[in-house]
């Protein structure tokens, strides 16, 4: 299997309770990505995204358009690695 552009994303603020998972879910079925979109116990949500590096990049940034009111900060983490997902799902 083929190496493919990773990113672990990680968005804070007033992320969670406001339809940000199902917002990742409804903007990745735009681009040709991979991967889940979780919250997590400190407050953040979470996406794992898999794809060619400019579909990675055009979700990433599409979704903190769509959720731009809420975001206070977000972290990346790209890398190549083996393809891990199978469409995109809320975890």
């Amino acid at each position: 299997m083929s190496d493919v552009h990773h990113e672990s994303v990680f968005f804070s603020g007033h992320v969670q309770g406001v339809g940000f998972r199902f917002a990742a879910l409804q903007v990745a079925r735009e681009y040709e990505v991979a991967g889940w979109v979780r919250n997590l116990a400190d407050g953040r949500v979470e996406v794992s995204v898999e794809g060619e590096p400019r579909e990675v990049e055009a979700f990433v940034l599409a979704l903190g358009e769509r959720m731009h009111g809420h975001i206070r900060k977000t972290e990346r983490s790209p890398q190549r690695r083996a393809a891990e997902h199978r469409g995109f799902v809320i975890a």
